[in-house]
């Protein structure tokens, strides 16, 4: 449900669906790390699964588990797990890196899913998730991604002191230059506020993911490059996205 500009979004003062959370550490080999990672099971059984980058920042700054377990009880969205994935090395791990693109499918994935995930992300964690389905493809059902960093040389210069600028750009040139994705592409929705820096790549890149056969949704939205805003377009957004792949998988 939208909601007006400057308002908390309904799902926040709304009963959750019955669950428990735990902790699970998944080993990462090929990063040379143990993840801490926390999971978020609903009481009725279910095999769909939302992985989240940035995970506990996404819960405690974006109320990324209150919004999926309220959706629930709400019947907005079918049961899902959540898992929430720590950034670790953020600026290694979610700059395009082919070693953690591996490890994602490879190792951590394999770990805590058993059924469709799909991949959530804002900023860096948005591009990894994209990186990763490029070079997984396998691996996901779907991927909602909010105020990706798909850092291009013509929009971006501002960004290029940033240690990893050539490899996010190298992998955003690929990307734009596709004729067409890898395998079945998935359905995508992705989200960028009308004030940000990151817009015009944004645009970009849901052109060319469309050009390519995605399904892609693309919202701009109020706000900026921050937790608020990726908050707020949760709903509706994140919920068309869950919703448009139930039906996928019903039908």
């Amino acid at each position: 449900m939208e909601h007006s500009a400057g308002r908390e979004p309904d799902w926040l003062s709304m009963p959750a669906a019955a669950g428990r959370w735990h902790e699970l550490d998944v080993k990462a080999p090929q990063l040379g790390a143990v993840l801490a990672v926390r999971i978020w099971t609903p009481a009725q059984r279910t095999d769909r699964v939302l992985v989240a980058h940035d995970g506990p920042d996404y819960d405690l700054h974006a109320g990324l588990g209150r919004y999926v377990a309220a959706s629930i009880t709400a019947g907005r969205i079918a049961p899902c797990r959540l898992v929430l994935l720590p950034a670790g090395d953020r600026f290694e791990w979610y700059s395009a890196s082919p070693a953690y693109a591996r490890s994602l499918s490879g190792e951590i994935l394999p770990q805590v899913a058993d059924g469709p995930v799909v991949g959530v992300g804002a900023s860096l964690g948005a591009l990894a998730m994209l990186h990763c389905q490029r070079r997984h493809p396998e691996s996901f059902a779907g991927l909602f991604l909010q105020s990706g960093s798909f850092f291009q040389p013509r929009f971006d210069k501002q960004e290029s002191g940033f240690a990893r600028w050539l490899r996010i750009v190298r992998f955003t040139g690929r990307v734009l230059r596709a004729s067409r994705g890898p395998g079945v592409p998935v359905p995508v929705t992705m989200t960028c506020g009308r004030g940000e820096e990151n817009l015009a790549n944004n645009r970009s890149m849901a052109e060319a993911l469309r050009s390519q056969d995605y399904p892609v949704a693309f919202a701009e939205n109020e706000g900026g490059h921050d937790w608020p805003a990726w908050r707020d377009a949760l709903d509706p957004h994140l919920t068309s996205l869950l919703n448009g792949l139930e039906r996928s998988r019903s039908g």
